[in-house]
């Protein structure tokens, strides 16, 4: 099933100006410009229900792979076909593949952190704010590891380089939004970008989507992990 609003399956609408609406889960009310043709709304926090369980499959993961990690957490009931969530787990995946390589951080501090600072970006951010949520994240990974804040130097730089690289790989593809496709990409960019700049090696491999049938706005062969490119 082509998978939109979550209560009714209806598209998505995008309105020009924020408007007031209530959660249909937890009848929350704020401003949003996102609803189904249906008048459904679903908050962030109710779509993002149930991520905090990719903390326990991290801490757990021995993989250097960042793409194989975050496909697993693409296939768990709390991961929709595009979604807030995302902007959680690319930095997450990134985080795990990069301890689990040999770079030296407390995964279970750098995880909380992640979830904190990535459940802050909004979905339709890629639309909205001209900065996808998942390539922010990548930046989030990098300011993680790095120990940035605004007052330093070279870590604020490679935060920066980072999302910006990023971005520039998702720009270069372009719309309409895909939450899979952009999440490969920012990860593919990262692992490049670790190596260069951190002397820490993940395992890369091509990633090959498994939910294009999911995607109702799915470009087909313009994406570089559409299957019938591989």
């Amino acid at each position: 099933m082509k998978e939109e609003c979550l209560i009714c399956k209806a598209p998505l609408e995008y309105l020009e100006t924020d408007v007031l609406m209530e959660c249909e889960i937890c009848h929350k009310k704020e401003n949003s410009k996102t609803r189904c043709a249906n008048g459904h709304y679903v908050c962030n926090d109710c779509h993002m229900r149930g991520l905090d369980s990719i903390a326990g499959l991290c801490l757990q993961e021995t993989s250097s792979n960042p793409i194989a990690i975050i496909e697993k957490m693409m296939v768990l009931p709390f991961c929709h076909m595009h979604g807030p969530e995302h902007h959680v787990m690319v930095g997450s995946a990134l985080l795990t593949a990069y301890k689990n390589a040999g770079g030296d951080i407390d995964l279970s501090r750098c995880l909380i952190e992640m979830m904190n600072r990535g459940k802050s970006v909004p979905g339709g951010a890629c639309g909205f704010w001209g900065a996808c949520g998942a390539g922010i994240s990548s930046g989030m990974f990098i300011s993680i590891i790095s120990k940035s804040t605004p007052l330093e130097n070279e870590p604020f730089a490679l935060s920066h380089k980072m999302t910006a690289k990023s971005l520039g790989q998702i720009g270069e593809i372009g719309g309409p939004r895909c939450c899979k496709r952009d999440s490969f990409l920012a990860i593919l960019a990262a692992i490049d970008f670790v190596k260069d700049h951190f002397g820490i090696e993940m395992e890369k491999t091509e990633a090959v989507c498994r939910f294009s049938a999911k995607n109702k706005q799915c470009i087909g062969k313009r994406c570089p992990f559409f299957k019938a490119n591989h």
